[in-house]
């Protein structure tokens, strides 16, 4: 008995990390089902990532949010992945549809969204989070513009109302609608 006590406390003292917990994390991890990595790979070539996927908007239809993303994230104090493209897909009737991008500016099927900075944008820190009524929210950070400093990041959700992605304000509580141009329209008298 003495014996099989002290064998018992050997073998529970095994100080030897064990490697299920970081074998468990990756098995964790969803697959990308392969439709929505052709979805995304059709729209923005073969370097897409597709960073989530699933009913994204709580509509009950697929979405991929996918993007090319920086192989080198330059540090700085916003968090973020550096993106140069992204794109929002929906499967609809059987066939992906783009429901929202961001390239040089921020655009959804209606237009520019609102608080986009008007010049262009060479790349975007996109952050992102699934909350569980909501749906997905956005954040799109510009990282460099032409003309625009534009620091702020500008907040983009699913609109249930108008059934698709808008802007928000700067508090994130109200949609903006989209614009069919960028900048202020400017008439010239005689």
């Amino acid at each position: 008995m003495a014996l099989s006590l002290v064998g018992w406390c050997i073998t529970g003292c095994d100080s030897t990390p064990s490697k299920a917990p970081a074998e468990a994390t990756k098995a964790a991890q969803p697959a990308i089902p392969e439709e929505m990595d052709s979805a995304a790979k059709s729209v923005l070539g073969r370097e897409a990532q597709v960073l989530a996927f699933g009913d994204l908007a709580k509509t009950g239809k697929p979405q991929v949010l996918a993007a090319n993303v920086v192989p080198r994230t330059p540090q700085n104090t916003i968090p973020g992945t550096v993106v140069t493209r992204a794109v929002v897909l929906e499967k609809s009737d059987g066939k992906w549809a783009e429901i929202l991008r961001a390239d040089e500016h921020l655009k959804n099927t209606n237009g520019f969204l609102a608080l986009s900075p008007l010049g262009s944008i060479s790349g975007w820190r996109l952050q992102w989070e699934q909350d569980e009524t909501k749906g997905l929210q956005l954040y799109f950070t510009p990282v460099k513009g032409e003309v625009d400093s534009h620091p702020a990041p500008v907040g983009v959700r699913w609109n249930p109302e108008t059934k698709r992605y808008q802007s928000m304000d700067r508090s994130y509580e109200h949609f903006l609608l989209e614009s069919a141009s960028l900048g202020e329209a400017r008439s010239k008298l005689r």
